[in-house]
């Protein structure tokens, strides 16, 4: 219940992010804390933030209590409703190649749960420091080389927030399995809050350059990609000793990655048109 809250308010929570975005400066990554202070004058942008952070508040529950591929396999699901919130109740204008994306993608990750028999048994907490160490260093590092190659294409930004975002899951799934207040604890912490607002200065300006549906997908996309992933990688969470069911999950993966490559790619002429709409 906790993941399923969590994929409908993140959802909503990003719509009015956007509706909030679009009525301040575009962010600006030379003056983060002015480019913040911008975006939070607006109060659609402030709601977004409330809902998001309410949402996120199930999600830190969800992955006390379950396996990371599990919860993000839950969260994948709702991904579907994208399209149709942003056709129904937005008033976006959705196109078919989006639909066909986002559909994609939600089936792709919903497969996945379909491989994770037997890994709910436990929460799993316990994990490689190592693995976790180059993990977070390799998706940090990921993301801050999108943004520099690449920092007036939302697409390309939307997969650079979720590459953090997806830092932070992974991080606040290992400070589940830490007990009492250390050294460990306080750096998870500082990286859980940092990674975060980064995440959200960066997501704000993905929505600014939109097209919506596809920074929604693609951030969404990415997050829940790299943290179910760090399920077996990270948390020794068992891979499926099927090889049907090993094959299944490996087509998930691959449903996911053709959803991506359906998303505008940069200097598309529909990017260059939603860029040029952004606020100067």
């Amino acid at each position: 219940m906790c993941a399923v809250l969590t994929a409908l308010g993140s959802i909503i929570g990003f719509f009015l992010k956007h509706k909030g975005a679009l009525r301040a400066p575009l962010v600006d990554a030379k003056r983060p804390i002015h480019s913040t202070i911008e975006l939070f004058k607006s109060p659609i942008y402030v709601l977004g933030c409330v809902v998001a952070t309410t949402s996120w508040g199930f999600h830190v529950a969800a992955l006390a209590l379950a396996p990371i591929s599990v919860v993000q396999s839950v969260i994948a699901g709702g991904l579907v409703l994208v399209t149709v919130v942003a056709d129904r109740f937005f008033g976006h204008q959705v196109t078919r190649r989006e639909w066909i994306g986002v559909g994609l993608t939600a089936a792709g990750l919903a497969f996945l749960a379909a491989t994770l028999e037997g890994t709910a048994d436990e929460a799993h907490s316990d994990y490689d420091s190592v693995v976790f160490g180059v993990t977070i260093a390799a998706t940090t590092i990921a993301a801050i080389v999108l943004v520099i190659r690449n920092g007036t294409n939302g697409p390309a930004l939307a997969v650079s927030a979720g590459l953090l975002w997806a830092g932070s899951d992974i991080t606040i799934k290992a400070l589940t399995g830490h007990s009492g207040i250390g050294v460990i604890s306080v750096v998870f912490a500082a990286i859980i809050v940092v990674w975060s607002l980064v995440a959200l200065l960066i997501s704000a300006k993905s929505l600014q350059l939109g097209p919506v549906v596809a920074v929604i997908a693609l951030t969404s996309a990415t997050a829940n990609v790299i943290t179910i992933a760090a399920g077996p990688v990270v948390f020794q969470e068992p891979l499926p000793e099927d090889t049907g069911a090993l094959l299944l999950r490996l087509a998930a993966f691959a449903l996911v990655i053709t959803a991506a490559a359906m998303t505008p790619p940069p200097g598309s002429e529909l990017d260059r048109e939603r860029a040029s709409k952004a606020p100067a």
